[in-house]
Protein backbone atom coordinates (compact mmCIF):
# COMPACT_ATOMS: atom_id res chain seq x y z
CA UNK A 1 0.00 0.00 0.00
CA UNK A 2 1.08 3.27 -0.93
CA UNK A 3 0.56 6.67 1.03
CA UNK A 4 1.48 10.03 -0.69
CA UNK A 5 0.28 13.81 1.13
CA UNK A 6 0.43 16.61 -1.67
CA UNK A 7 0.35 20.00 -0.54
CA UNK A 8 -0.44 22.52 -3.00
CA UNK A 9 -0.71 26.40 -2.32
CA UNK A 10 1.05 25.12 0.90
CA UNK A 11 4.45 24.55 2.55
CA UNK A 12 4.18 20.99 3.42
CA UNK A 13 6.26 20.33 6.42
CA UNK A 14 7.57 16.85 7.74
CA UNK A 15 5.43 17.00 11.28
CA UNK A 16 2.25 17.38 9.01
CA UNK A 17 3.29 14.46 6.51
CA UNK A 18 4.18 11.87 9.18
CA UNK A 19 0.64 12.88 11.23
CA UNK A 20 -1.13 11.96 7.86
CA UNK A 21 0.60 8.93 6.93
CA UNK A 22 0.06 7.75 10.75
CA UNK A 23 -3.43 8.62 10.47
CA UNK A 24 -3.47 6.28 6.84
CA UNK A 25 -1.54 3.41 8.14
CA UNK A 26 -5.23 2.25 10.03
CA UNK A 27 -7.36 2.36 7.27
CA UNK A 28 -6.52 -1.02 6.10
CA UNK A 29 -7.97 -2.21 9.73
CA UNK A 30 -11.26 -1.65 8.26
CA UNK A 31 -10.87 -2.47 4.94
CA UNK A 32 -7.87 -4.35 3.50
CA UNK A 33 -8.03 -4.62 -0.11
CA UNK A 34 -6.56 -0.65 0.03
CA UNK A 35 -4.08 0.25 -3.18
CA UNK A 36 -3.16 3.27 -2.48
CA UNK A 37 -4.11 6.51 -0.21
CA UNK A 38 -3.48 9.76 -1.37
CA UNK A 39 -4.29 12.94 0.52
CA UNK A 40 -3.90 16.48 -1.33
CA UNK A 41 -3.57 19.59 1.45
CA UNK A 42 -4.71 22.87 -0.37
CA UNK A 43 -3.62 25.79 1.66
CA UNK A 44 -6.37 28.63 0.66
CA UNK A 45 -5.40 31.67 1.89
CA UNK A 46 -8.67 34.36 1.64
CA UNK A 47 -7.69 38.33 3.41
CA UNK A 48 -7.62 37.35 6.85
CA UNK A 49 -8.72 33.64 7.35
CA UNK A 50 -7.04 31.08 5.97
CA UNK A 51 -8.50 27.65 5.91
CA UNK A 52 -7.10 24.26 4.58
CA UNK A 53 -8.69 21.86 2.50
CA UNK A 54 -8.06 18.16 3.10
CA UNK A 55 -9.21 15.32 0.01
CA UNK A 56 -8.53 11.83 1.14
CA UNK A 57 -8.76 9.53 -1.97
CA UNK A 58 -8.56 5.67 -1.18
CA UNK A 59 -8.14 3.18 -4.23
CA UNK A 60 -9.47 -0.11 -3.78
CA UNK A 61 -9.55 -3.25 -5.78
CA UNK A 62 -12.38 -4.16 -7.51
CA UNK A 63 -13.93 -0.44 -6.91
CA UNK A 64 -14.53 2.77 -7.94
CA UNK A 65 -12.28 5.15 -5.49
CA UNK A 66 -13.40 6.99 -2.16
CA UNK A 67 -13.27 10.06 -2.04
CA UNK A 68 -13.52 12.55 1.28
CA UNK A 69 -12.69 15.82 1.53
CA UNK A 70 -12.80 18.63 4.63
CA UNK A 71 -12.12 22.25 4.91
CA UNK A 72 -10.87 23.60 8.50
CA UNK A 73 -8.88 26.17 9.45
CA UNK A 74 -6.45 23.59 11.62
CA UNK A 75 -5.11 21.26 9.07
CA UNK A 76 -4.85 17.94 11.23
CA UNK A 77 -8.46 18.95 12.54
CA UNK A 78 -9.31 18.58 8.78
CA UNK A 79 -7.22 15.63 8.72
CA UNK A 80 -9.01 14.39 11.61
CA UNK A 81 -12.05 14.50 9.86
CA UNK A 82 -11.13 13.31 6.35
CA UNK A 83 -10.21 10.20 8.02
CA UNK A 84 -13.39 10.19 9.82
CA UNK A 85 -15.08 9.93 6.83
CA UNK A 86 -12.80 7.70 4.59
CA UNK A 87 -13.37 5.08 7.72
CA UNK A 88 -17.30 5.40 7.24
CA UNK A 89 -17.44 5.10 3.86
CA UNK A 90 -15.01 2.22 4.12
CA UNK A 91 -17.16 0.28 6.89
CA UNK A 92 -20.67 1.15 5.14
CA UNK A 93 -18.99 -0.74 1.32
CA UNK A 94 -17.50 -3.78 4.00
CA UNK A 95 -20.91 -3.91 5.64
CA UNK A 96 -22.61 -3.85 1.76
CA UNK A 97 -20.24 -6.50 0.92
CA UNK A 98 -20.90 -9.01 3.26
CA UNK A 99 -25.04 -8.55 3.81
CA UNK A 100 -25.52 -7.43 -0.09
CA UNK A 101 -26.35 -10.96 -1.83
CA UNK A 102 -28.73 -12.58 0.75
Amino acid sequence: MRIEVVGRHFDMTDPIREYAERKAEKLPRHYDQIQMITFRVNGEDHHHTSEFMVELVIDVEHHNDFVATAKEHDVYKAIDQVIAKGVRQLTDFKDKLKTGKR
